[in-house]
């Protein structure tokens, strides 16, 4: 570990020494202004500089770069957030701890494409039934920001389906293959006529998968349709087709991963395997909606949104076989004014209102060699969640910036259960109605460095998954978690932004965490365990070392390091029915990430993508009895880009992953009955592929 800082702090020296080396020379050459920076995440755009939170902007070149098959590596490269994939498709998505709670999916996160919530109001997103080449931009803000977008004490994820930079008419196309059988092919097309824009993005994504029992396979079909029906109005039609399948392997026990990390869980004598049960997800989702965005005049404007759902997913499990219906509806809007730019003092306000209603039908059978059997358990649970929300913000002098924010919530759900009680009359279980306020300033003490804080309330209702998880029974006695954050750090850029440091340390107090707990039969079932103190700091800094040379065998060079460190632990009151664990590190979160890449341009329009990731040993159970160790990633990727014509361009490109054939595992099943926590990733993998566009 020693000498990993050595080498970091070594690189940070020679990435200033060089850089300042550059700097004179830089400002001779005529080169292209790198774009700012901007995020859209607080209702409208602004600099990310000023921005005060803690938000990572996730770039269509940063995109780029990264393999396409999932987005669990470019997330990863971001401070703060952990992406596991425990096989090809299940995708899991921690922010700043909050993967405690979720054994499976993506949980106490809340996601939206576009203005509208992929995350329904129970409070599951199914992130994987997107493809990677449909998202252009991404937005993660980091702890609890209930304020404009309602319950939830991990965090927020903005997907963006449209390049707002692409303003022309073009046709794509691109395949890529690899290891493990790899095929991933996607189509796009984009068609301005007039005031009207249309958006088209097919794909198609198939893998064998390392291990037994672990082939995936996505289509995949998303529509924009935008239409500017005044100078600044636009009516947007936007929605997508998901039929994700993927094949689950399993958990392992430590001996029979370090024997054969390949092989999927095995029979037992009272238990069937993986392979005998045909264990595996079955996910189609259809999902869609309207925006529109009206401004009355200069100082008043209106967004609106509303937003349909239907999800049918199955999954043969080693004990049973799942089937759920899931039909979401609702509408977010809002207001914003803006009141009259004065040299010294600027504002706006905010008002608005999201709305929320899932009805699920969750069906639970005997699984017979992956074939649906006889019922065991039929419930219906509709569930109803909807917020307020308010938002002052306040330039002066134009160096202080304060925002204040405020949202109400109120969250319900009733439940029947149809077989075997016959139950007529649904149950209902109402929550008592939460305030979740904001408070957050930023000060430029020059014009490129700027200085942040905040305070902000963490609130987050049980998901029907922990409401009604595997054990078929409804526990309507689980209570939401809460908590406060308190943050601050910093901003820094140089003058033409071709580098740029953020730095920011928290302490975040989670009262009331959601935790899952294991039957005998490896059924799942939640508890409010107690508290956590989750305290930790996150570094990302980005130099382009060599900006633009247009001579010399190396044209670019940019630096990129991202680093995330953490004290998160139980506090005294933290428990099960057996044991007190206070003190103990918090399950399945490293408490150091370094994540160090380089981008290299060559002559002729040839790039190499260098990337490492290290990662400290990871507890697996809240006992700390046991740990997965720590690992080092390489990856490399390397690619020509070539111009057809003025207006045409193709790009071939090649890479490696865990160049270093590293045996690690990449979502690892916590506090696993009989210690089956590991879920081998693959080991050294390759792929090929090419893009082009007219």
């Amino acid at each position: 570990m020693v000498k990993i800082y050595l080498i970091l702090a070594f690189t940070f020296a020679i990435t200033i020494t060089v850089d300042a080396q550059n700097t004179a020379a830089l400002k001779k050459d005529t080169v292209k202004q790198l774009k700012p920076v901007t995020v859209r995440a607080y209702l409208s755009e602004q600099p990310v500089l000023s921005v005060p939170a803690s938000i990572s902007v996730i770039s269509q070149q940063q995109l780029n770069l990264q393999p396409d098959n999932s987005f669990i590596s470019v997330l990863n490269s971001t401070p703060g957030v952990r992406a596991e994939e425990r096989s090809p498709g299940s995708y899991r998505l921690s922010i700043r701890g909050s993967l405690l709670r979720s054994p499976f999916g993506v949980r106490d996160v809340k996601v939206y494409y576009d203005e509208i919530p992929l995350t329904d109001a129970g409070g599951n997103t199914y992130l994987n039934a997107i493809d990677f080449n449909s998202i252009h931009n991404m937005e993660v803000l980091k702890g609890p920001d209930g304020s404009l977008f309602g319950a939830n004490s991990g965090g927020v994820v903005l997907l963006s389906p449209v390049n707002h930079h692409a303003d022309s008419n073009f046709v794509s196309a691109g395949l890529n293959g690899g290891s493990y059988g790899l095929v991933h092919e996607n189509t796009a097309m984009q068609q301005r006529s007039g005031n009207y824009q249309l958006n088209l993005n097919q794909a198609y994504e198939s893998y064998g998968g390392y291990r037994q029992n672990s082939y995936m396979q996505r289509h995949y079909i998303q529509a924009v349709n935008s239409w500017n029906y005044n100078q600044r109005d636009q009516l947007r039609l936007l929605g997508f087709y998901s039929d994700l399948s993927y094949e689950t392997p399993g958990g392992l026990t430590l001996s029979q991963y370090q024997a054969d990390p390949t092989q999927a869980r095995l029979s037992t004598k009272t238990i069937p395997g993986s392979i005998v049960q045909r264990a595996g997800i079955y996910q189609t989702m259809l999902f869609g909606g309207l925006v529109n965005e009206y401004h009355f005049n200069d100082h008043l404007r209106n967004v609106l949104s509303v937003f349909g759902t239907y999800v049918d997913f199955k999954n043969p499990f080693i004990t049973d076989y799942e089937n759920r219906y899931e039909g979401t509806f609702g509408f977010r809007t809002y207001f914003e004014l803006t009141g009259n730019d004065r040299k010294n003092y600027r504002w706006n306000t905010n008002l608005g209102v999201e709305w929320q209603q899932t009805d699920a039908d969750i069906n639970n059978y005997g699984n017979k060699k992956g074939v649906r059997d006889t019922a065991q358990t039929l419930d219906r649970i509709n569930t109803n969640q909807h917020f307020f929300f308010a938002r002052y913000v306040a330039d002066i002098y134009r160096k202080l910036h304060i925002e204040a924010a405020l949202s109400l919530n109120f969250y319900d759900y009733k439940f029947l259960n149809v077989y075997p009680n016959d139950e007529t009359a649904y149950t209902d279980r109402n929550f008592t109605p939460q305030l979740m306020p904001r408070i957050a300033l930023t000060y430029q003490l020059t014009n490129d460095f700027i200085w942040r804080a905040s305070v902000s309330r963490g609130y987050s209702t049980p998901t029907t998954s922990e409401i009604r998880p595997t054990d078929h029974s409804i526990n309507p006695n689980l209570s939401a978690e809460y908590g406060w954050n308190y943050e601050t750090g910093f901003r820094l850029r140089n003058k033409d932004e071709s580098m740029y440091l953020d730095a920011s340390v928290f302490l975040y107090k989670l009262q009331n965490a959601i935790v899952p707990r294991f039957n005998a039969d490896e059924t799942t079932y939640y508890i409010n365990a107690g508290g956590t103190n989750q305290p930790g700091m996150e570094i990302y800094f980005t130099d382009w070392i060599i900006r633009q040379n247009n001579s010399g065998f190396i044209r670019g060079l940019q630096f990129n390091e991202s680093l995330t460190f953490d004290r998160f632990t139980f506090s005294s009151n933290y428990h099960d029915a057996t044991s007190n664990y206070a003190g103990n590190q918090l399950t399945g979160v490293p408490e150091q990430v370094i994540v160090t890449s380089f981008q290299i341009k060559f002559p002729q329009f040839i790039y190499l993508y260098l990337e490492h990731n290290y990662t400290a040993r990871i507890p697996l159970n809240d006992a700390n009895t046991a740990y997965a160790p720590h690992y080092n990633l390489l990856a490399a990727k390397a690619g020509w880009q070539h111009r057809l014509s003025r207006k045409s361009n193709i790009e071939i490109y090649a890479g490696a992953n865990n160049l270093l054939n590293e045996k690690y595992s990449l979502g690892d099943d916590l506090n696993a009955v009989g210690g089956r926590y590991y879920n081998a990733a693959p080991l050294r993998n390759y792929y090929v592929g090419f893009n082009v566009i007219f």
